[in-house]
């Protein structure tokens, strides 16, 4: 076995793991929360009971898809207060899988350092912003999670859990993070505003209204 043929078997054991729809949607439920979620708040959300959603998770963390730590969900501390539970986040890194195998994603750093050997950064932004208000409407919030942003709110401001250009963005960080602002600069409309505000574990970019009133 080649090494190419055992990273593909590695990403097909992966995402083998979420052929189960139970597991399916506990993993969505704990990939899109913007801090680790407890096996009671995951099994909740996903309407199943504590016992199957605890199997579940725990082989979502055998397969590599999410994470697991231990902490006290009632913020006590000290004699009484119990044992830390179980919470769960979603891993770090990336699977995927094409058949037939494709490279978009050398493509993709190819085409990128391009763009940025020749300057072309702001005509890269005006194309991402012109791309982004065709696809604007009154939903910015299901036009953000419907290409993979995983957004939430966090009190006023709307931050986003996921980078869909993430591995772009490690290697071109000004080019790729310039043209994900623009895009969302476009998607939404006069009543939001768009701002670079990286912070770990999600998107570099958030979101205010301009009123929150």
């Amino acid at each position: 076995m080649t090494g190419e043929d055992a990273t593909e078997d590695a990403a097909f054991t992966t995402l083998g793991a979420l052929t189960d729809p139970v597991r399916r949607r506990l993993y969505r439920q704990v990939a899109a929360a913007p801090g680790e979620m407890g096996r009671d708040a995951a099994a909740e959300a996903a309407g199943v009971s504590r016992s199957l959603a605890a199997f579940h998770l725990d082989k979502l963390v055998e397969a590599g898809l999410l994470t697991v730590s231990y902490r006290r969900l009632s913020g006590r501390t000290g004699p009484g207060a119990g044992r830390p539970a179980k919470v769960y986040r979603r891993a770090e890194g990336e699977h995927s899988v094409s058949v037939p195998p494709r490279c978009y994603d050398a493509a993709g750093r190819l085409l990128a350092e391009v763009v940025e050997n020749a300057g072309l950064d702001r005509e890269l932004q005006a194309a991402a912003r012109a791309t982004g208000a065709a696809a604007a409407g009154d939903d910015l919030v299901g036009a953000l999670r419907a290409r993979g942003y995983a957004p939430f709110w966090d009190g006023a401001t709307l931050r986003l859990r996921n980078c869909p250009f993430h591995a772009l963005a490690e290697e071109f960080p000004a080019l790729v993070c310039g043209m994900n602002l623009a895009l969302i600069e476009g998607l939404a409309p006069g009543e939001w505003t768009p701002a670079m505000d990286a912070g770990p574990d999600r998107c570099c970019v958030s979101i205010s209204k301009n009123n929150p009133h």
